[in-house]
């Protein structure tokens, strides 16, 4: 449906929250290539030039980047994500691994203590996922199935505020594994997640903590 407002301004801040949707859920994920300009203007009824400026606020926000002569691609899924992306875009590997085995090894703790029914359905869904990915031998894909399980167990700990930011440092993590794991899946790459996952279902907080921290120090040995 078109959209339509007697003030410009009112109509750019609406096309705004229509584009920042498509991210958020997901329609337009990280690394996807969003519509072309035109195409945009078609889609929602509006001037081209509402469109440019909507596309240029988002960037500048971060959640996209334009690049000339080949598009504009989504790079953070929210405004705080893309303000971590950029900042730690050029941070050490060490580092980055190091948070993430602070944060993964604190929400499997308790994510051991408090999972639900619910919770192993989805784990051992996204497990049998990133297990699928890998036998395919699809890196891009591979990549984005280990992600969405790490950031399940996350959110399987019940803990709102670091689960929101673990999600915002998800795309930093994303590119970090992507370097970990190249171009292509070779079978010294694979780490298993059974032992995580089981720990877990079994409410062995050690063990959940201990395999999630090892995971993410792992994936920077190789790097540094």
């Amino acid at each position: 449906m078109a959209l339509t407002s007697p003030r410009r301004s009112a109509l750019a801040d609406q096309v705004i929250a229509q584009l920042r949707n498509q991210i958020t859920s997901g329609e337009w994920p990280v690394g996807s290539r969003i519509p072309t300009e035109p195409a945009l203007v078609e889609q929602l009824g509006v001037a081209r030039n509402t469109v440019r400026e909507a596309v240029r606020a988002l960037a500048h926000n971060g959640l996209l980047d334009i690049r000339q002569g080949s598009g504009t691609y989504v790079v953070a899924t929210s405004e705080l994500a893309g303000v971590m992306h950029r900042r730690f875009a050029t941070a050490d590997p060490r580092h980055v691994a190091e948070l993430r085995s602070t944060l993964e090894s604190a929400a499997a703790r308790l994510a051991a203590s408090r999972r639900t029914e619910r919770d192993m359905r989805q784990l051992d869904a996204l497990m049998a996922r990133r297990e699928e990915t890998w036998a395919a031998g699809d890196a891009e894909a591979f990549v984005a199935a280990d992600a969405t399980l790490h950031l399940a167990v996350v959110a399987a700990s019940h803990n709102d505020v670091l689960t929101e930011l673990y999600a915002d440092l998800g795309d930093v993590l994303r590119d970090y594994l992507r370097g970990d794991v190249g171009p292509e899946l070779r079978p010294e790459k694979h780490m298993d997640h059974a032992r995580l996952v089981e720990a877990i279902r079994a409410g062995d907080a050690e063990t959940a903590a201990s395999e999630a921290a090892s995971h993410a120090l792992d994936c920077v040995a190789d790097q540094v």
